[in-house]
């Protein structure tokens, strides 16, 4: 029996005692989760609305979420993990690298060609989280999960195929780690959050952007660019990403409801999100193949140059940590060797999923 069942059966017996005594329970809580996506996008729809939905199941309707998406609730997507700090919002998903400099841990898993696969590679993340930022640097925020989208690529417009292509075209980065690889290949690096994205393609206010596929059909990029280059074996970049939630809200629940989060909250969603994040590259990279658009796939020599091309970004990186008083190739090394482990273990590790 997995802890995440044995914690389902004592919520369930207290329910059941509960309703025993006389009726039903009322609904008691109420949590905001804020984020930046449209609700029909991959993400609100395949990971956060299941995390949802289980939290209010598991709780016998006793928490209900209020999804606000687009960032109904105000402010701008950099804003969010203060949204949570501040209790703005009770939960927020967003993305770590929007508030460059601040959460340098992460950064590791952003690196060129670090990534091979979302699952693996959340889990590691997740066991970094747990060791090294848990108590630094999210201190201020209770945290619910971490991962990492899909392979990151090129959509242009105009093809991409070696990193010369790129001289003198104006791309947007998701992160400062992206900016820097963009930067070094000598394309102009735009930093944008993710839904500035269509209108700047359509007013030629950037020349293309890094995403992963999954989040191309709801952004409609295939249609605003018809090129499109991806890379054979480990990713160009990936983004990472947190599920955060108020500190003092966490900790005002009572045991049985902080029994609920903790049981929706780990190494398994965590896994489940990025994994579910990247099972969604699929169906939106078969739109742009049905649009009739360009898709390279870089391998063998030319893929060479990208790997030659972005090894200056390690050692920048690497060097920056040390002054930030961090062992960056020690992070690295650590990180490489969870994601070997956790590929290995990943069947051992316990399925999350809507219930």
């Amino acid at each position: 029996m997995t802890i995440r069942k044995t914690i389902f059966g004592l919520a369930a017996g207290v329910a059941m005692s509960a309703l025993a005594a006389g009726g039903a329970f009322a609904q008691e809580v109420t949590l905001k989760l804020h984020q930046f996506l449209p609700a029909q996008a991959n993400v609100p729809r395949l990971v956060l609305d299941v995390w949802a939905d289980n939290v209010e199941k598991d709780s016998g309707g006793r928490i209900k979420v209020e999804r606000y998406a687009s960032m109904a609730l105000g402010g701008k997507p950099p804003e969010l993990i203060d949204q949570a700090i501040d209790g703005i919002a009770d939960v927020v998903w967003t993305v770590v690298g929007y508030t460059p400099g601040r959460f340098r841990t992460p950064e590791t898993f952003e690196l060129p060609f670090m990534m091979t696969d979302a699952r693996s590679a959340s889990c590691a993340y997740w066991k970094m989280f747990d060791e090294h930022m848990k108590d630094g640097e999210f201190a201020d925020v209770h945290i619910l999960g971490t991962w990492v989208h899909g392979p990151g690529m090129f959509h242009t417009n105009k093809p991409v195929r070696v990193p010369e292509d790129l001289q003198g075209m104006k791309i947007r980065g998701g992160s400062a780690t992206v900016n820097a690889l963009l930067k070094e290949i000598g394309a102009t690096p735009v930093g944008m959050p993710v839904p500035a994205v269509p209108e700047a393609l359509s007013k030629g206010v950037i020349d293309g952007t890094t995403i992963p596929w999954e989040v191309t059909a709801a952004l409609k990029v295939p249609e605003l660019v018809h090129n499109h280059t991806e890379f054979d074996g480990p990713a160009l970049y990936t983004l990472t990403f947190v599920l955060a939630m108020n500190k003092e809200r966490y900790e005002s629940l009572p045991d049985d409801l902080k029994a609920v989060i903790d049981a929706n909250s780990g190494l398994s969603f965590s896994v489940f999100a990025g994994g579910t994040q990247a099972d969604a590259d699929g169906p939106a990279r078969q739109a742009a193949v049905d649009l009739g658009n360009n898709i390279i796939t870089v391998s063998g020599d030319d893929l060479q140059k990208w790997h030659d091309a972005v090894q200056p970004i390690y050692a920048a990186w690497i060097k920056d940590m040390k002054s930030n008083g961090k062992d960056g190739q020690a992070l690295i090394d650590e990180a490489r060797a969870l994601m070997g482990q956790c590929s290995s273990e990943m069947d051992k590790i316990d399925t999350y999923g809507a219930h």
